[in-house]
């Protein structure tokens, strides 16, 4: 994967997300503070209008400018959170103009891991997480195969999509959403939402391409 195709796939994501923003919003309304969509999708539009000065970057440089347009323009939880991520991801993609199976597995567990440390979470708490962790292992078990990316990807879409309806049946103990306490209960967490929407438009773009 080269640079041409990551930056397909960010303007994609943001288009993506202002797409989704009324229901991502929906979402928050019912169990957080009900901005979630518009916040991101304000920073993915400040990330989209950024991307002509990132034509000449390498992948690192491309995913730590995206981070650090999210910290600074996305409001509550998620723009620390989206940010760390593409940062994390960007440091393990220094200086790559292509990366490989192995650099997108290793840039998602960064993430990952970057989300874990900045939100003080874990899987099973009803977050991203709750999307992106089944992602990662599924996507790493299928690279392990000997699966291309795409279908490895497609397995991890499919994780993240059942993550997103686990969210449903768990109670939230972070952020916002845990003062609902059971009543949280019944809903789909907007930021595995969101992370799932990601993943999608991910896996459409390099099948597209």
């Amino acid at each position: 994967m080269d640079t041409k195709k990551i930056l397909a796939i960010i303007e994609a994501i943001a288009k993506r997300i202002e797409a989704e923003k009324n229901f991502l919003t929906e979402l928050d309304n019912e169990i957080g503070d009900g901005d979630h969509g518009i916040n991101l999708a304000r920073g993915f539009k400040a990330v989209d209008e950024k991307l002509p000065t990132f034509a000449d970057k390498d992948i690192g440089a491309i995913l730590k400018g995206v981070g650090t347009a999210l910290v600074s323009t996305v409001g509550g939880a998620s723009g620390p959170l989206y940010g760390t991520a593409f940062m994390k991801a960007g440091n393990v993609c220094k200086g790559k103009m292509e990366i490989t199976e192995a650099d997108f597995v290793a840039a998602l567990d960064a993430a990952i891991n970057g989300v874990k440390m900045r939100g003080k979470a874990v899987e099973g708490e009803k977050t991203m997480l709750d999307a992106l962790c089944p992602a990662y292992k599924a996507i790493k078990v299928g690279i392990d195969g000997g699966k291309n990316l795409i279908d490895a990807l497609a397995d991890g879409v499919d994780a993240a999509a059942k993550g997103v309806e686990y969210t449903k049946t768990i109670i939230a103990t972070k952020g916002r959403a845990s003062y609902l306490k059971e009543r949280s209960l019944g809903h789909q967490d907007p930021g595995a939402t969101s992370s799932l929407y990601m993943l999608q438009t991910t896996l459409e773009v390099l099948r597209s391409t």
